[in-house]
C-alpha cells in the first residue's frame, strides 16, 4: 500500500534525444532515478521504503521510460499515471526529449550505434517508428525539451535549472588545512596560502599549539592584513560556491595552507567552516597536517620588521 504522496517525473521521448543525460544530471541534483522500469511495477516501487541513508526527506523520483522498456504502451502509461494522480496524489509530470529526425541520424551515425527499434535496418526506420509509437505520450506531456540544438552539456545545464531542488542539488562541501612544506592536497578546487600571516611558530610559548587553541587564534588574528584578507575570502568563496552549484559540480573542496599545516591554516580553515555553517552550507573539515610534527627547518627564518 503507497504511503504518502511523492513528487515524480517520467523522463522519456526519442532514442538518442538526451534521456541519459537528463537521467545523470537529475542523480547528481539527488533525485532517485530509475530506468526502464516496467510500469506494472511501479506500484510497488512507490510502496517500498527509502533507504536510511536518503534522510528524513522524500527524494522526488524520476523514471526514465522509453520504447524499449518492457510492457511500454502510451495508452496504458497515460491511464496508470492518471490513476495513481486520483488515488494517491502522487504529483506527476511527464518530460518528453524531441529531437528532429535528421539530427538523430547524425547522432547515430557519429556513435555507431544501433537504433533500438531498427537494429537490422536504417537508423531512420527506427526513428520514424519510434517517434508514431511516441506521439501520444509526446502529445500528453506537460514538459517538451527539444534537444536538436543543445550540447551534452547545454541539456545539462537546462535540467540543473529547471529541476534543482533545495537541500538537494548543493556540491559535497569540503575544507581543509594543509603544510606547503608536506606538499599540495590532492583534488582541492580552491587552494589559499595563509602564509602571508604572522606564524604563531615563532612564538616560543605558542609554538605547541595549534590553530584551534584561542590564543594561537588570537595572535594570528591580530596581524593588520586579517581583517581585510578575511573578508575578501569570504565574499569570494560566498559568491563561487552557487556558481559551482549551478555547473552541477558535485564536490568543492577548499584548501587553505600555511608553512607545516599547523598554526594559520588550521586557524583560517576552521573559522571559514563556521562562516560556511552560518550561510546555511555543511562543510566537512579536515586538518591534514596537524598532527606532524613542528620542526624550525620548515618554517623558514622568522619575518624581521623593515625600519624606514
Amino acid at each position: 500500500m503507497i504511503q504518502e504522496s511523492k513528487d515524480i517525473l517520467l523522463v522519456t521521448g526519442m532514442s538518442g534525444a538526451g534521456k541519459s543525460t537528463t537521467l545523470k544530471t537529475l542523480e547528481d541534483l539527488g533525485w532517485e532515478v530509475v530506468d526502464n522500469l516496467p510500469l506494472q511495477l511501479l506500484e510497488r516501487l512507490l510502496a517500498t521504503a527509502e533507504p536510511p541513508s536518503s534522510g528524513d526527506d522524500a527524494r522526488p523520483l524520476a523514471l526514465g521510460i522509453g520504447a524499449q522498456t518492457r510492457d511500454f504502451d502510451p495508452d496504458r502509461i497515460i491511464k496508470r499515471i492518471n490513476r495513481l494522480r486520483a488515488d494517491h496524489g502522487h504529483d506527476i509530470g511527464t518530460l518528453f526529449l524531441d529531437c528532429a529526425g535528421s539530427e538523430l541520424e547524425r547522432r547515430y551515425s557519429e556513435t555507431r550505434r544501433r537504433h533500438p527499434l531498427a537494429l537490422d535496418r536504417p537508423a531512420a526506420d527506427g526513428i520514424a517508428r519510434e517517434r508514431e509509437l511516441l506521439a501520444p505520450l509526446r502529445s500528453w506531456a506537460n514538459r517538451l525539451i527539444d534537444t536538436t540544438n543543445l550540447s551534452s552539456n547545454e541539456l545539462a545545464h537546462k535540467i540543473r535549472s529547471t529541476f534543482a531542488r533545495d537541500g538537494l542539488s548543493g556540491p559535497t562541501l569540503s575544507v581543509m588545512s594543509f603544510g606547503f612544506a608536506r606538499g599540495l592536497p590532492r583534488d582541492a578546487d580552491l587552494v589559499l596560502d595563509m602564509r602571508f600571516l604572522r606564524n604563531p611558530h615563532w612564538d616560543d610559548v605558542l609554538r605547541p599549539g595549534t590553530g584551534l587553541d584561542a590564543d594561537v587564534s588570537a595572535y594570528i588574528a591580530a596581524d593588520p592584513a586579517y581583517e581585510d584578507a578575511m573578508a575578501a575570502i569570504d565574499a569570494m568563496i560566498l559568491l563561487l560556491l552557487p556558481r559551482y552549484r549551478a555547473e552541477g559540480k558535485s564536490y568543492v573542496t577548499i584548501a587553505f595552507g600555511c608553512t607545516g599545516g599547523r598554526h594559520r591554516s588550521v586557524h583560517v580553515a576552521d573559522r571559514m567552516a563556521k562562516r560556511l555553517r552560518d550561510a546555511g552550507f555543511s562543510p566537512t573539515v579536515t586538518h591534514r597536517d596537524l598532527a606532524a610534527a613542528s620542526q624550525d627547518s620548515l618554517e623558514g627564518a622568522p619575518a624581521v620588521p623593515t625600519i624606514l
